[in-house]
């Protein structure tokens, strides 16, 4: 597009000079955290504490060896802690470099491609179909030019834009080119005040994280009360003040569950890993247990639900309809019948040669499957004039010269009552097209009316399109494509006791159509007008029942979030769009399309679509679900595990035996065994039925009171076949340091067989062994190896004080330990026949 004589663009240095005093053209509203954050929440555990404490202590007696053993557990877990986070940011780092649009700018009377970061105000761009405009401006010259601004408005139909009239940053240009003068960047763009609301809208708690801290807090209330006791104790009854305080934090780390939250980061990201892999990024650890609780799945329709691929659906000749959607490509046009040959013909020519519109896209592609071998397609015609789209008239033409016949070609596509003004229709045929053109709208179709004239070469051409003389040819109705795995994957989510709402943009008869396609609910559509002048309680009433919101505007999608979540439903969001980020964020769960979502939309998001399938949803909240199911198991077993710890530290100090643990043995237990074990919960595939289950209530605790009774239970009898070996070998005349040892081998041994009757909530004696996965096996194995090493190479045992066994004692320990099987398991039956009603 040429520019006029006098318009040169900033000058170079002007535009390098506001560069570094307004900063560069960048949002700069990422919601990640840095390393610093993921460290102190790592560090604040209390876990982390306790540990720290231990190590004091331990320096402060001179034993710097332990105490920098316990300091390394501290780095390893905050290793583990730290690394799904980063990894996540790489990839979202990737997607940002790919979406990062480019600028041809004006400067100094020259055009240069330069970043998008470095377009500053009052730049002058020149932008063309396929361009991501870069920042909020001011049209000087358009020509034809159309954008789509689904990502601020969610409405997917391109907008004509006409001189003085406003662009936004991240649009996408998809017709026509055009010259703009910036007026903001970064910040002040529309994209950018979207984006900075975020900042107002805190983030949603993990209700496990929740529990686990209340938890934590009664735990820390019983441990500490028996802490002070034991150490009064202790000091009464041995006189050693340094060893009384290390007998405490002995049983305070015995009696706080320190790798709860190490086996929720493992078992999480894990999930998450396996999420990576099925094309779903997890950007929140938290939202994985979520995701079992959602009962109210919120959807955008284009690009979500459907392909934001536009395609013809159905030709409309005098009257008589054709369903194209289904009909074979033929380039000879078998295919097509001969009598709609010329309609799409003119849709063609109606349309740019190398079209960016989604709509003229979907006509070439019509074309290339049905008139390659026929006189209907003309490469060799030459565009001569163009009649743009305006507000007065919502109809475009294209005048074609073929160089050898002595009329010029005139083809016409636009707003069918347009088109038909334009062909001055009698009355009743006008309401005939009227009436079929709303037939098709409300199957969720964008209606097209297609005219043609002749006009003689040599004459000149008219100013208006009024002045030709054209002839009414048809109706072209057009489709965004529901998404193929759609329907299933909504069946899926009404299985599962999750309703699935649409919040879109769009027309409220297109909302109705796609929704009865995908199997939502549309008994009833509200659209943003009728919400903006509803009270709170009517509101409230509605979102309980109305599936479908159309015409919504962005601050809208926020608000019918909030009124969910009023109504105790737990919320997942997907969308893409920088308006759809406030509700991404203010969800319990945001879900981000990757592929074509904005960064804004990815940064607000718990969960990102790497691949934008929605069936992906589906797996999301399977794995969702598994993952808790799981972690409950883990949990079980963990607190069991507790039990027989916290016995070796509070009963021999009782009975005035020699102590067993220390809090070395205790950190080696709780942040390397049963972490490792745990992991063996994270494979279990879980019950077959969990799609077919309601999802949990939101007050459900992990962990019931039957649970807790099944951990004691279970804890009791390892403890009394620990202690009692224990005492006996005691007895016995045998050595402290080799009684230790064994009761430690039957201590592990015992805390590995117990993994076998926790894998499931399963009580047949079969599913002991069944479906053991290669990781269990791998663990088991792990496990066992670890425990001959700490306690039979010398100088892994020196810093446990373990003795050496004979081999015959060593396998007698361990024989002990796995005997304990059958009497957990025995304990899980018992309990789930007395649980059960009469």
């Amino acid at each position: 597009m040429p520019t006029t004589d006098s318009t040169t663009g900033l000058d170079p240095a002007v535009a390098a000079q506001r560069l570094r005093e307004e900063g560069p053209n960048e949002l700069g509203i990422s919601q990640r955290r840095t390393l610093r954050d993921m460290a102190w929440d790592v560090v604040t555990e209390p876990m982390f504490l306790l540990l720290l404490g231990a190590g004091a202590i331990y320096l402060a007696m001179g034993d710097a060896h332990e105490a920098l053993i316990l300091l390394g557990f501290v780095v390893i877990i905050m290793a583990i802690t730290v690394l799904q986070e980063r990894r996540t940011d790489n990839a979202l780092n990737a997607l940002r470099d790919l979406s990062s649009p480019r600028a041809l700018a004006l400067r100094g009377g020259t055009l240069v491609r330069i970043a998008g970061r470095e377009v500053v105000r009052e730049d002058l761009l020149m932008i063309a179909e396929g361009d991501r405009i870069p920042a909020d401006g001011t049209l000087l010259q358009a020509h034809e030019l159309a954008a789509n601004e689904s990502m601020l408005t969610g409405e997917s139909e391109p907008v004509a834009k006409q001189p003085a009239d406003k662009v936004f940053a991240g649009t996408l240009v998809v017709g026509g080119q055009g010259l703009l003068r910036v007026t903001g960047v970064g910040r002040h763009t529309e994209l950018g005040r979207i984006g900075q609301s975020l900042d107002t809208i805190a983030l949603q708690a993990s209700p496990l994280r929740d529990e686990m801290t209340r938890l934590t807090r009664k735990l820390v209330v019983i441990g500490l009360s028996l802490c002070a006791l034991l150490v009064c104790l202790f000091w009464a009854l041995r006189g050693d003040a340094l060893q009384a305080v290390l007998a405490g934090i002995t049983l305070a780390m015995g009696i706080l569950p320190q790798e709860l939250p190490v086996i929720m980061i493992v078992l999480l990201a894990l999930a998450a890993r396996r999420l990576a892999a099925q094309q779903v990024l997890t950007r929140r650890l938290n939202a994985i247990e979520t995701l079992g609780q959602t009962t109210v799945l919120c959807v955008d329709k284009t690009g979500t639900l459907t392909q934001n691929r536009m395609a013809v659906a159905a030709l409309c000749i005098a009257g008589q309809e054709l369903d194209v959607q289904h009909l074979p490509a033929a380039a000879d046009g078998s295919a097509l019948p001969d009598a709609f040959h010329e309609l799409l013909e003119y849709a063609v020519l109606a349309s740019e040669i190398e079209p960016h519109d989604p709509m003229e896209q979907a006509f070439h592609r019509m074309a290339a499957d049905h008139l390659v071998d026929t006189e209907h397609l003309h490469p060799a015609w030459s565009l001569a004039r163009e009649y743009e789209l305006s507000p007065q008239l919502l109809a475009m033409s294209h005048l074609w010269r073929d160089g050898i016949s002595a009329h010029d070609t005139v083809a016409t596509k636009g707003a069918p009552e347009a088109v038909a003004d334009l062909c001055h229709l009698p009355d009743a045929e006008r309401a005939a097209v009227s009436a079929q053109a709303a037939r098709l709208a409300d199957r969720g179709l964008r209606v097209l009316g297609m005219a043609k004239a002749r006009h003689h070469t040599q004459d000149t051409w008219p100013d208006a399109q009024h002045d030709f003389d054209f002839e009414w040819l048809g109706l072209v109705a057009l489709a965004d494509p529901l998404r193929p795995e759609v329907p299933q994957a909504v069946a899926q989510c009404r299985q599962a006791g999750i309703r699935v709402v649409m919040i879109t943009g769009d027309h409220p008869r297109t909302a109705r159509a796609i929704a009865a396609q995908a199997g939502i609910a549309n008994d009833r559509v509200i659209t943003g007008d009728e919400l903006a002048h509803m009270p709170p309680q009517v509101l409230a009433e509605q979102v309980r029942q109305v599936s479908v919101f159309a015409r919504i505007k962005p601050h809208q999608k926020l608000a019918l979030v909030e009124a969910l979540k009023a109504q105790g439903e737990v919320v997942a969001m997907t969308g893409d769009g920088v308006n759809d980020a406030p509700a991404l964020k203010a969800a319990h769960i945001g879900i981000a399309m990757g592929q074509r979502g904005t960064d804004v939309a990815r940064e607000a998001a718990a969960l990102v679509l790497l691949h934008d399938d929605f069936a992906a949803i589906v797996l999301a909240i399977h794995r969702g679900r598994q993952t808790f199911a799981n972690l409950r198991q883990a949990m079980v077993y963990t607190l069991a595990v507790h039990v027989p710890i916290i016995g070796l530290a509070l009963l021999p100090v009782l009975f005035g035996l020699p102590l067993v643990l220390a809090p070395l043995h205790i950190a080696f237990l709780e942040l390397v065994i049963d972490p490792a074990c745990s992991i063996v919960f994270e494979a279990e595939e879980g019950a077959a039925d969990l799609m077919q289950q309601p999802p949990r209530e939101a007050n459900e605790p992990l962990l019931s009171s039957r649970h807790i009774l099944l951990s004691l239970l279970q804890g009791s009898v390892v403890t009394a076949a620990v202690v009692g070996l224990y005492a006996w070998l005691l007895g016995q005349a045998a050595h402290a340091a080799t009684a230790s040892t064994a009761a430690f081998v039957v201590l592990v041994a015992a805390n590995a067989a117990l993994i076998l009757p926790s894998r499931s909530s399963q009580t047949s004696w079969r599913s002991l062994w069944a479906g053991l996965t290669p990781v269990s096996l791998w663990v088991l194995g792990g496990t066992l190896a670890g425990l001959a090493a700490v306690t039979t190479v010398p100088w892994l045992a020196a810093p446990f004080k373990f003795a050496p066994l004979s081999v015959l004692q060593w396998l007698a320990a361990l024989g002990a330990g796995w005997a304990t099987v059958a009497v957990l398991q025995g304990c899980k039956r018992w309990l789930r026949v007395a649980a059960t009603p009469p």
